[in-house]
């Protein structure tokens, strides 16, 4: 059996580019699925755990919520939305989570009656509880044009607009609407 010996003279193969078109395609479809999923969790998938009762029964201490962060770029928060923000607009603080009972240029007050808003009782169609400190809104509050008024549901352990220290949410302290509650259990689903 005889070998060849080529020193030095060895075959060269034609370079295979084939494979590029389909590597490409491939980079392609993965970043693209990479920057939506950056921006569904971005906007819609922002998780904030509530701390304290304050939003019983709807929303129980610990439970981690979704906030959903471009409704509000697209409209305007309305009166029973459940917000996140951050009071006074301190990114120190842990972020709150409550429901707007009154909105920009409304005037609230809290008597025995119940909550008035512009004059007028509040029909609220959720659970809460009753409230026997009216805090600041005892004596009526008239909202500036990018104020909103928030309670929790659960009003008797409620630290909310009725505080000093959150007083009214302006529009700019407003992170998102909770959305979706992902808390393993029987309050697992949307909140609404």
């Amino acid at each position: 059996m005889r070998r060849d010996l080529r020193f030095g003279k060895e075959t060269r193969r034609p370079l295979n580019l084939d494979w590029i078109p389909g590597a490409l395609k491939w980079l392609f479809q993965i970043t693209i699925v990479c920057f939506l999923a950056f921006v569904f969790v971005w906007y819609f998938g922002r998780r904030v755990s509530n701390i304290g009762d304050s939003m019983a029964p709807l929303i129980e201490n610990g439970d981690v919520v979704l906030v959903n962060r471009i409704l509000y770029d697209a409209s305007v928060p309305k009166r029973g939305d459940i917000i996140v923000f951050k009071p006074n607009g301190n990114e120190n603080l842990h972020s709150y989570v409550k429901r707007i009972i009154a909105l920009p240029g409304e005037r609230i007050q809290i008597t025995d009656e119940g909550i008035l808003v512009d004059g007028e009782l509040l029909d609220e169609e959720y659970v809460t509880s009753g409230i026997s400190d009216a805090g600041l809104a005892a004596e009526e509050i008239t909202l500036a044009g990018d104020e909103f008024f928030v309670l929790g549901d659960n009003r008797e352990s409620s630290e909310d607009s009725r505080k000093a220290d959150i007083g009214n949410i302006r529009r700019s302290e407003i992170e998102g609407k909770a959305w979706f509650n992902i808390t393993p259990g029987k309050r697992f689903g949307w909140i609404e």
